[in-house]
């Protein structure tokens, strides 16, 4: 007799959403597969979908205007950013973008994970894995960040203390990890570790204290630093990096993942 067990039945190929199996192709972002979905512009099987809520199997065969969509390599770049150097795919005014920095790199279709605006240099992530970017720009994760700060003046230690028990902006109160002088000789220049993603809000919490930033740069981020790699190059993570940020990631969030917003 044959055992009837649930350990000896064979188990459906898992299927993801479609919008998921494209972004994953490194073609574009979910939210732009959506897009191509909507008009027309995928087909599975050689049948155009337009549902949104669609799954694909291993077996599926996607097309994009005709053209097989397929896996790609997973690809991990640092950045050492440069100021006076925009964080986006594209830019309408002409300027400078990381990608240009990076670009002949890889093969594939990678994308920044956050941003950086344009006068903050440091750490900044490239990858073309969708799943770890969501992960990593996701506030509830709380990804560690460490700026180097340097002020027009001498930052007085009463804001040092008031900055490190809290501030009121206009977007709600913000208390930043840690704050202390980054060199003990010179003390316009503070070290801040943070793991809000809001807006601008290092610069503004030093602004809101009538500081001037004068230069910020992003040391550390999600375990990551810009040590052996010059301003505005670039290298690979390493094996041990990849596996260190993976295992760092829980399983799926239930929060709708945000948009990162520039430091």
């Amino acid at each position: 007799m044959k055992n009837k067990s649930s350990s000896g039945r064979h188990q459906a190929p898992q299927k993801v959403r479609l919008n998921k199996f494209i972004a994953n192709t490194g073609v574009c972002s979910r939210r732009e597969a959506d897009t191509l979905i909507r008009f027309g512009s995928i087909q599975v099987n050689g049948k155009t979908i337009t549902e949104l809520g669609t799954k694909v199997g291993p077996g599926d065969v996607v097309t994009h205007n005709g053209k097989r969509l397929q896996g790609e390599k997973k690809v991990y770049i640092l950045l050492n950013k440069p100021k006076d150097c925009v964080t986006t795919v594209k830019d309408t005014h002409g300027r400078k973008t990381v990608l240009d920095l990076v670009r002949g790199c890889c093969p594939e279709r990678i994308y920044p994970v956050g941003r950086l605006d344009r006068n903050t240099t440091g750490v900044l992530l490239f990858t073309n894995d969708g799943a770890l970017a969501e992960a990593l720009t996701h506030p509830s994760y709380n990804r560690e960040k460490v700026y180097h700060v340097f002020l027009n003046k001498n930052m007085k230690t009463g804001d040092m203390a008031q900055i490190s028990n809290g501030i009121e902006l206009e977007d709600g109160f913000i208390r930043p990890d840690s704050v202390q002088y980054a060199d003990a000789k010179d003390k316009r220049q503070v070290g801040m570790e943070i793991h809000s993603g809001r807006n601008r809000i290092v610069r503004r919490i030093f602004e809101h204290l009538d500081y001037r930033i004068e230069k910020l740069d992003r040391v550390y981020f999600a375990g990551l630093t810009k040590k052996g790699v010059s301003r505005g190059h670039w290298r690979h993570l390493t094996d041990k990096e990849i596996a260190m940020l993976k295992m760092s990631v829980p399983g799926k969030s239930r929060k709708k993942p945000s948009q990162g917003q520039p430091i």
